[in-house]
């Protein structure tokens, strides 16, 4: 069984194993670290990962990137019109006012569901890391942003489930960062010493996390969480797309925003003059053909792009002071400050948080695949078939969790409404509710800082029916009793409940001294004292009916038969393509050697004949059969073979000769030097056993002195 631990980041994916008594970062099939976090469509099948970024220019309509951005997300949410700069696919309204993507799929017009692109890009990313370690893999630890609600981590399980792995948890970025930091340390403290506090600053491609950690020895505890949703590597290649669309359209009279291939080029070109500029002063900035035939170019300086992203800079401290007002904490108390994600290589603000604590920033962990690492060390901790040192993770919950219900016509001062999770609760959490009711009753969770929740968020969770409610038999209310459990994952569920009744029992009275004291007059033991005191007993439990943000089952089973046929049609069309191009390959191959290396072993009839067969078979790949089927490729594959197999072998077979007859002269040669070594060797034994006896054969002299 494989151990991965997944960083599902909105530009690139990372995947992690633990294995070898360590944790080893994969590659995919073109030997990247990291997978492009894109799904494209196109006439034949679905390109995924690295195909859909080698056409994405060409394809941009039917290419979604962004993915994590639209998890879980409804469609009329204000942030989407946000995402909409950032795809070039249409984004569309799709089942239960979800946000969707329409693309040309197969040459028909298709809306997928968010969650079915990043199942999509999930199952892929199963396809890789099953590829890399020639195992099956099922079990897996998902990174997301803190500030994920529980309807996008309810969308992005249903992603994996349709996927067809087993989600072990999903864990917050900042979080994962911060155990495959801790889990290697050896000098962390003891639970008698001072706890060692580190801020994790983690900027990526779209947004910017800062968590407080503290650690001791064997365990981590996450005291605070902030973050900017808005700030990543792609608001500042936003600012400079405007900037230079500003510049030619001064110079060249060109709109890039008017040509959606031109706006795309010169968002590649600008991420790439931004990754220059964090370690050069200045830069060129290049894009041919930008538009029109036009050949845009221009410079720029590291002072000039601070500048334009300084309503940016101006940001960065407010995260940190946030993260440090939460945890109860000043920049004094934090001992190291660790940054993480891509964007942090940006060296002004790298300058802004180091300023900002009055301290230099430590960079042990890997800016790319800390998150990925730590995902590998919990998917290691909570799998069965690995040992792995005790390390426990208490994370916390970004938003408060309320309940509300409707009042008991039999209790006119009951209140409505309750706080059952407050901010930074640990996680996971259980607590128990209780409510006397005499009839099924519903009750809804809610957060309870509507404000706080990204864009325009419903603040709804889940609505849960308790069932099997009635009066006791004495006609008064049942006690009921709720389990509200926030889980691994940070989601809400209301896992079950029950009644019980309250009954009377007599409990003895403990009394101070000994026992076993006895009356001192006639040594008799003192009669034991008790009370009367109400205990609740279990009497049975009572059916919950939950719903949540989470798609039914009856979808949820539909997507994901169509993610499987789709798998088998990109499949299909992969291993076509491979029989097409071993096709085309073997005819380059063998029509050199006819007249080269097999000319010796056919006769001219045959040659021509082979000639004609690949001529022919060229003929017609490039004509009829540039597009058929795997079948027709095999069988033309055999025909030809059936022409060229039969020169070929007698060229072979005279080549095992020569090999054979090779061997046999090396394996007779050995066999003579062994002899000859044999014998000489045999030869020196006997000269001197003779030398020996001559030696012994010879009169000693005695000394008479």
């Amino acid at each position: 069984m494989s151990v991965v631990g997944v960083d599902f980041g909105t530009l690139a994916t990372t995947i992690a194993v633990a294995r070898n008594r360590g944790v080893d970062v994969i590659t995919n099939e073109v030997s990247n670290r990291s997978t492009p976090s894109l799904v494209a469509f196109g006439p034949k099948s679905r390109y995924v990962g690295e195909a859909a970024k080698t056409q994405e220019i060409s394809n941009l309509k039917n290419t979604v990137g962004n993915l994590k951005r639209l998890a879980g997300r409804k469609f009329n949410d204000p942030e989407i019109q946000i995402e909409k700069q950032y795809i070039a696919a249409d984004l569309v309204e799709a089942a239960n006012g979800d946000v969707g993507v329409k693309v040309k799929y197969l040459g028909q017009d298709e809306v997928f569901s968010a969650t079915q692109l990043i199942a999509m890009f999930l199952n892929k990313i199963k396809a890789t890391a099953s590829a890399e370690l020639k195992l099956p893999v099922s079990d897996i630890v998902l990174s997301v942003p803190p500030w994920f609600t529980d309807a996008q981590r309810r969308a992005i399980m249903d992603a994996t489930e349709i996927a067809g792995l087993k989600l072990l948890r999903l864990m917050n970025d900042t979080t994962a960062a911060a155990l495959g930091w801790g889990i290697t340390k050896t000098d962390l403290p003891t639970a008698e010493e001072k706890p060692r506090r580190v801020c994790f600053v983690d900027i990526g491609h779209s947004n910017y996390t800062a968590s407080i950690v503290q650690f001791r020895k064997g365990e981590l505890t996450v005291l605070s969480t902030a973050f900017d949703r808005h700030f990543g590597g792609r608001n500042i290649d936003k600012v400079l797309i405007d900037h230079f669309a500003g510049v030619f359209k001064e110079k060249y009279k060109i709109d890039i925003y008017s040509n959606a291939k031109a706006y795309f080029r010169v968002a590649v070109a600008v991420e790439k003059l931004k990754k220059v500029l964090s370690a050069n002063a200045q830069a060129p900035f290049n894009v041919e053909s930008v538009m029109n035939d036009v050949d845009a170019s221009g410079m720029l300086k590291r002072e000039e792009l601070e500048e334009l992203i300084k309503p940016m800079l101006d940001r960065v401290h407010v995260p940190l002071e946030e993260a440090l007002a939460e945890a109860k904490l000043t920049k004094e108390d934090i001992d190291a400050i660790e940054v993480v994600g891509g964007s942090t290589r940006v060296p002004s603000i790298k300058e802004r948080i180091s300023e900002f604590f009055g301290k230099p920033l430590s960079f042990t962990l890997n800016q790319d695949e800390a998150v990925a690492r730590g995902c590998a060390f919990a998917c290691a901790i909570l799998s069965p078939v690995f040992r792995v040192r005790d390390f426990s993770v208490h994370d916390i919950l970004s938003y408060p969790i309320e309940f509300t219900w409707e009042q008991s016509p039999d209790i006119p001062d009951e209140d409505t409404s309750l706080t059952v999770f407050n901010k930074n609760n640990t996680v996971p959490s259980t607590k128990i509710l209780t409510f006397y009711r005499k009839e099924p009753f519903d009750l809804e969770a809610r957060y309870a800082e509507p404000e706080k929740l990204p864009g325009k968020m419903s603040p709804w969770i889940g609505r849960f029916s308790v069932k099997g409610v009635h009066p006791d038999p004495k006609g008064d209310f049942m006690i009921c009793k709720l389990k509200a459990r926030v889980n691994l994952h940070g989601v809400l569920n209301v896992e079950g409940g029950f009644y019980v009744e309250e009954v009377e029992i007599e409990e003895e009275v403990k009394e101070e001294g000994d026992a076993m004291e006895t009356d001192a007059a006639n040594g008799e033991e003192k009669p034991k004292k008790t009370r009367k005191v109400k205990k609740q007993i279990k009497k049975g439990d009572l059916p919950v009916v939950s719903v949540t943000a989470s798609i039914d089952e009856a979808t949820k089973q539909a997507w994901t038969e169509r993610e499987m046929q789709m798998f088998m049609e990109d499949k299909l069309v992969a291993d076509t393509e491979d029989k097409k191009n071993a096709l085309e390959e073997y005819i380059y191959e063998n029509r050199g050697k006819i007249d080269d290396l097999y000319a010796p072993f056919s006769s001219e009839e045959e040659k021509a004949k082979a000639h004609k067969a690949l001529d022919d078979t060229e003929e017609w790949l490039y004509g009829d059969g540039e597009d058929t089927t795997k079948a027709v490729y095999v069988a033309r594959m055999e025909e030809l073979r059936s022409v060229v197999a039969p020169i070929a072998q007698r060229y072979f077979d005279k080549e095992e000769e020569k090999r054979q007859s090779y061997l046999a002269q090396k394996n007779e040669a050995e066999t003579l030097r062994r002899a000859q070594e044999e014998m000489l060797k045999k030869q020196a034994q006997q000269n001197k056993g003779e030398a020996e006896k001559k030696e012994a054969e010879q009169p000693q002299e005695m000394d008479m002195d």
